[in-house]
């Protein structure tokens, strides 16, 4: 899958026409993106992806038909020939979900109430060949990860400035680009742009990234911030 030129090509399977509407009306306001089409079932989403082609499928779970982790395997999964983008974007954040998705080749997963700062985000993260997952998600993910191991003595060689590293336990903790701006008192931009940091020094690829290595380098617990 390469990034293609011009706006992204937006193909949006939800069962639900207000929701389809809503992604549109985001997604539609940025330049570099366009909707292509929609789909309020499954199988009628895989008909589409494969007659439009679009760069990226956003796919709801629950759906008629096919539902979204089916639609994924089937466009982007292992030994799919030529892999469609596919980012899930639902209600539902059951962990079973989560892996089943990723393991069966999407791009990302994001809830709802995530809000379309993130939905534009995950778009664009996938366009770039990275994963993005709802920060709401991270922390479970990370538990589950490092369930089995303690984590490490904090290492006096962080390569983290201390405003990175406060960025970073908030990572951990599952919050928002908006919701760490609001905490530190400083913009949303200012937020994203000290994460884009902090992942170039970890090489971390997502937030997940982040949270592992805050959680590894005993910065701090995974407990979801409330």
């Amino acid at each position: 899958m390469t990034t293609p030129p011009g706006p992204t090509r937006i193909l949006i399977a939800d069962d639900q026409e207000d929701v389809r509407s809503g992604f549109r009306l985001i997604l539609g306001s940025q330049p570099d993106m366009s909707v292509v089409g929609e789909a309020a079932d499954g199988l009628t989403a895989v008909d589409l992806a494969r007659a439009l082609r679009p760069d990226l499928v956003l796919a709801d779970i629950r759906m008629p038909g096919v539902d979204g982790l089916e639609l994924t395997r089937r466009l982007a999964g292992p030994g799919v020939p030529d892999p469609m983008r596919v980012l899930v974007v639902t209600t539902f954040d059951h962990d079973s979900y989560v892996r089943t998705a990723l393991h069966e080749g999407a791009c990302g997963f994001l809830l709802k109430r995530s809000g379309p700062g993130l939905l534009i985000e995950g778009v664009r993260a996938a366009m770039s060949g990275d994963i993005l997952i709802s920060p709401q998600l991270t922390v479970r993910l990370l538990q589950s990860l490092t369930l089995a191991s303690a984590p490490a003595a904090p290492t006096s060689l962080s390569p983290l400035t201390v405003r990175e590293s406060e960025i970073a336990r908030l990572v951990a903790k599952g919050l928002t680009n908006p919701e760490i701006g609001k905490h530190l008192s400083i913009s949303t931009g200012t937020a994203k742009t000290h994460i884009a940091n902090i992942q170039t020094k970890l090489k971390a690829r997502n937030r997940v990234g982040i949270a592992a290595w805050t959680w590894e380098n005993g910065l701090t617990d995974p407990t979801p911030q409330k």
